[in-house]
């Protein structure tokens, strides 16, 4: 009896293992040595909002501490007041040409905005404390929303908001590497630096499109995208990544050539091109 009873229960031969959920100290590693393998394994799950959250805190850190190195180099600080001094008076040129201001009033505001920028102090590092945070926090949720009506409307993905603020998130380790990067790079040159584009390093002004060109070659921004779309397409159920990595660039470079055409047509939107 007791063997017909043996002979009748399930045999065990393959055990199976129940899979759990890795870290995100896993997750972190992983975008870096396999993405794909990582976002395959993380779409299993619900999304997590620490898988997003950690890293974007992680850059605003970064960025609040890169501003306050290199406001504290009297070359990079000089040369940053001649970048924004620049494009106001740009701004300001235009208003003239229009007739919405004399050139003397012109004059006399340029000055009055360079000994409150060059004065700033204190009051400019409060508003990179507040500033910065709250424009990540906007730019990440409206971004977010784009790549999702990407992800699910275009390529028919199967995924929500959650999942898009996954992706996207996650590869903010790659964009935290390029700040450090970029600072040192800056620090060590005693140069300002706003990216790690060809046009960084060789100083060409992305105002132009030689510079507009040359500040898309950035192997970090790249990377970043390029993983941000296998994200994409594994949290939204889809084996075709490479159609994802494509859709995720085009969209990157179709707005930054929109951004690129505002700025010249309208002065005082003339950091878009930077």
């Amino acid at each position: 009896m007791e063997e017909m009873q043996n002979q009748e229960a399930p045999k065990m031969s393959s055990v199976e293992q129940e899979e759990f959920e890795i870290s995100h100290t896993d997750k972190l590693v992983g975008v870096f040595s396999e993405p794909g393998t990582t976002f395959s394994k993380m779409s299993k799950f619900p999304p997590k909002t620490a898988d997003w959250v950690i890293p974007i805190l992680i850059v605003i850190v970064i960025a609040i501490l890169s501003q306050f190195l290199m406001a504290n180099n009297p070359t990079i600080k000089a040369a940053l007041v001649e970048k924004q001094m620049a494009a106001i008076e740009k701004s300001f040129n235009d208003a003239v040409a229009k007739g919405q201001m004399t050139q003397a009033q012109a004059d006399q505001q340029l000055e009055s905005m360079r000994e409150r920028i060059e004065q700033g102090g204190a009051m400019q590092m409060i508003g990179v404390f507040v500033g910065i945070p709250i424009a990540t926090f906007i730019f990440f949720f409206v971004v977010s929303g784009v790549f999702l009506f990407l992800a699910k409307i275009i390529l028919k993905g199967e995924g929500t908001y959650k999942e898009a603020m996954v992706a996207y998130g996650l590869p903010h380790y790659i964009l935290a590497i390029q700040m450090i990067i970029m600072v040192i790079a800056a620090l060590a040159m005693n140069k300002l630096f706003t990216g790690t584009s060809v046009a960084d390093f060789i100083g060409t002004e992305k105002n132009t499109i030689t510079g507009f060109l040359l500040g898309k070659l950035d192997v970090f921004s790249i990377w970043f995208y390029v993983v941000f779309g296998v994200g994409l397409a594994k949290m939204f159920k889809s084996n075709n990544s490479q159609k994802y990595i494509m859709g995720v660039i085009a969209v990157w470079l179709g707005f930054s050539l929109i951004f690129f055409a505002l700025a010249k047509s309208v002065s005082f939107l003339s950091f878009l091109a930077a």
